[in-house]
Parts: C-alpha cells; structure tokens; sequence
C-alpha cells in the first residue's frame, strides 16, 4: 500500500505559464494593489501607462506553477489518495532573480523534497524551480501543503522549530489594509480555484464556516507592504520571501502587518485585526 512517504521524489510534469500585462494587472488587484489609486508608485502594478512605467509585483512568480494546483486537487498524488477539501498551504519560500518581465513564457520544474508526519497530516514539501525562454533560472519556489488526516504513517516528522521570531522591540513599521469580501473570488481568478474559497458548501466539508481568503493572497498583502514600507515600492529591491500560515483569513477581514528591519532583512508578522489571531508568522523578506 502507498503512504505520503513513497511519493518522496516525485517530479510533475513541466509546467509552461504564459502570462500578459492583463495577467500581471489582474494578480496585483487579487493582492490589494493599489492601495491608493492616486499613488503612481501603488499605480504601477496595475496600469500599464503608469507615470513609473508598468512594474510587476515580485510576489506574482509564486503563479508560474499554479498549474499544481489542477493536480492537488485532484484528490489522488503519486498513488495517494486524500480529501482535497482537507488540503491547506502550510509555508510558503519565493526567491526571484531580478525584476520580472511585464509578459513571458515561464517552464517551471516541480520535484517532491520532502515527506513529513505531523501526525494529524502530512506536509508535501515540493521544490520548484523556473526558468525564461533562454533557459535562465528567474524564480525559485519552495511550496509546503498539509494534508490534514494523512498523518500517522510513523514516517519522520521533520523540524518543527520557530525561525524569524519578531524582535522583543517596537516594530519599525506597521501597515493596516482591510481585505474585500469579495477578494478570494478576485485573487482566484489568477489560477487557485480550489472551491474551499468560494464555495460555502465545499468550504463547510473543508471545518470552516464560510470560504476562506487564499493564503498567498496574505501573502502577497504582507509583501506588498514591506516593498513600500523599506523598498520605496521598487521591485528591483525583492530577493526573497518566506512565511508560514498560521491561522486563515476570512474575505473582508483586516490584515495588520508589523515589520522589523534587521540590515538587508525585515522580520514581519500578519494579523487579523478583527479576531487578534496571528495569519503569517515565522515570515521574512530579503531584500537588495
């Protein structure tokens, strides 16, 4: 019989993202941008005559493999069979290689690297690297899903650790933006379609009482605000990011993020205002 062990390994078939300024425009709305529709510097990511010239957000490279979704959600990987309603994204790592091209063709190569046993599930851990036309590497991608009810195979449970805890300190800078209600059925529409955020009756087979908000629309919430808090909103300034989500966000929720600039580093952490839970933690962005 297969376990979540046996999958170690696994390589997806090559991904190929072709993507235009309309694809670019539509991710950057689906994360919040503009926040002020009067700032050209906010502007640029979704105006393509924009005064700063069209820029992408660094965070939208996290799309180039979201065909593995199609695959998730399938409900069967490698031979493991599970409930995909049961499936959450448990951290997120995206390094880009400079200031990504308003349009492309990306190919991007999935491989399973780790197995884990947390006991209540079971983490999938998949390396993706991708790359231009020519065949240079522009973004690198570490994607962690848990499966929820897959554990207990007696496999390794892998490290368990806090990293990147906040500084004991005030934060250097706190940004507050409240989410639309209607944000999970906008950021979906850049590729993550698992009903678990649109559906209510899928979301209630999945234990939570209405959809929940995408977390790499957290994500790209959280990395839209350290650009501008210590980026001056200039792509070229991103290395890295990388988070663990915590708790989910419900559409229409506020989403507080406090960061901490440590050199070239800024420690950040995301919370829901309306319920004082923590949404992203153990999160840092590198920057140039």
């Amino acid at each position: 019989m297969t376990t979540p062990a046996d999958i170690l390994g696994y390589e997806f078939e090559p991904i190929t993202y072709t993507y235009t300024e309309r694809d670019v425009a539509l991710y950057a709305l689906g994360v919040g941008a503009p926040a002020d529709p009067l700032d050209q510097k906010e502007l640029q990511f979704v105006y393509e005559l924009s005064g700063e010239g069209f820029k992408v957000l660094p965070t939208f490279a996290v799309l180039f493999p979201s065909r593995m979704i199609d695959v998730m959600l399938t409900g069967s990987l490698a031979g493991v069979s599970y409930n995909p309603m049961m499936l959450l994204h448990g951290e997120q790592y995206l390094s880009v290689s400079g200031p990504l091209p308003i349009h492309g063709t990306i190919t991007c190569k999935p491989k399973i690297a780790g197995v884990y046993d947390k006991g209540s599930g079971a983490l999938i851990v998949t390396d993706v690297p991708c790359y231009d036309e020519a065949g240079a590497e522009v973004a690198f991608g570490q994607y962690s899903m848990f499966i929820r009810g897959l554990g207990g195979w007696g496999g390794e449970r892998g490290a368990s650790g806090a990293a990147n805890e906040p500084p004991t300190r005030e934060p250097d800078a706190v940004i507050s933006e409240q989410t639309s209600d209607r944000q999970a059925l906008i950021y979906r529409l850049s590729g993550d379609v698992n009903p678990l955020h649109a559906d209510p009756m899928m979301a209630a087979f999945g234990n939570f009482e209405k959809p929940i908000l995408h977390g790499l629309c957290s994500f790209g919430y959280a990395a839209r605000a350290v650009l501008k808090a210590f980026g001056d909103n200039n792509p070229a300034r991103f290395k890295s990011i990388k988070v663990r989500f915590a708790k989910h966000v419900f559409p229409g929720e506020t989403l507080v993020t406090s960061m901490w600039r440590e050199g070239d580093r800024v420690i950040f952490q995301t919370k829901v205002a309306e319920r004082d839970t923590v949404a992203l933690s153990n999160a840092v962005i590198e920057l140039r």
